[in-house]
């Protein structure tokens, strides 16, 4: 019986959020394939949460062990992913298009000689074949694409599957590497965000600001919006902050930034060019507080209010406040 691979994607020794999204797309093809669910981890030594794969849709997971993984290594992951897919029965290989979604996938599809399909936003099967669909020109149009070729690789956006739980056997299997070669790309420092800091492409809910900021100190009204409503929310912006030194690349929504599929986004002072709506617009409720009445932001937006920020976010701050008692 042929099984979908399903690359996820480690950090320190534990499972990202993402990884339980590609195993549930992973599963919906799988399902009408009439296959199983290979999920891959590369790591240094044993993998924090592969132990629960199963309970969303994995009937084997794997865990790849070598002292080449503490990190991402880019070359060395290739190979192994690579290597894994052409040596068992794998029609279909899934990979997080998360940063390091969007490296690794295209190294194994090259790897492998076939095309790769990325930032998908649904999966399907007619027939034999894969469908897969993903947003173009900017999120203004989707795109159905046929995968002929086997295995088919696609990366999915992240925040779009949500995850499921589809309880399967989940065997874990830990082979370990006896060599592994890094290559020529060594990864020799990862910075971390700040402790409690949660990552915006992973954030359930979504402050954005923009230049209507006026300056970076402003951005503290944002930073306060999001205290308020818990730990579940993060503080993005746009690539004009961004570009100004404002706020750091890895806050940047959009088409060269993050996408997002938040199930609240609040965009504050963000007019909405196409590039941002990019990598917001698939987001569950989307809120735009803007001055401009005709700004492109209210196209996209399920509410909108027109006013001066500096006098809406704080009482918005100060509801948001009140119901969490």
């Amino acid at each position: 019986m042929s099984a979908v691979l399903a690359v996820l994607e480690q950090r320190d020794g534990a499972l990202r959020k993402v990884s339980h999204e590609v195993v549930t797309a992973a599963r919906r093809l799988a399902d009408a394939l009439g296959g199983t669910v290979d999920a891959l981890v590369l790591g240094a030594g044993p993998v924090g949460g592969s132990d629960q794969l199963g309970r969303f849709g994995a009937d084997r997971a794997i865990v790849l062990q070598h002292p080449v993984f503490q990190r991402y290594a880019p070359e060395a992951s290739a190979r192994a992913v690579a290597g894994l897919a052409q040596s068992g029965s794998h029609p279909v290989v899934l990979f997080p298009a998360s940063a390091t979604g969007r490296d690794l996938a295209p190294r194994v599809a090259a790897q492998l000689g076939v095309p790769l399909a990325s930032d998908v936003t649904d999966v399907a099967v007619e027939g034999e074949t894969v469908l897969a669909t993903r947003p173009v020109y900017a999120g203004k149009a989707l795109l159905k694409v046929k995968m002929t070729a086997r295995p088919a690789v696609l990366s999915v956006r992240p925040g779009v599957f949500t995850p499921v739980e589809r309880p399967r056997a989940g065997a874990i299997a830990s082979p370990s590497l006896a060599t592994a070669d890094a290559g020529r790309v060594v990864v020799r420092e990862v910075k971390a965000a700040a402790a409690g800091t949660l990552d915006v492409g992973e954030a359930p809910i979504v402050v954005s600001g923009g230049r209507g900021l006026r300056e970076p100190a402003n951005f503290r009204l944002l930073e306060d919006l999001a205290r308020a409503f818990g730990s579940t929310a993060a503080v993005g912006a746009s690539r004009a902050v961004v570009d100004a030194g404002w706020r750091p690349h890895a806050d940047q929504v959009g088409q060269t930034g993050k996408t997002v599929s938040a199930t609240l986004y609040v965009a504050v002072g963000i007019s909405g060019a196409i590039q941002h709506l990019a990598g917001m617009r698939t987001s569950k409720v989307i809120v735009a507080i803007n001055r401009d009445k005709d700004a492109p932001i209210f196209k996209v937006a399920d509410y909108g209010i027109v006013g001066d920020l500096f006098d809406v976010v704080p009482k918005l701050t100060e509801e948001i406040r009140k119901l969490h008692g």
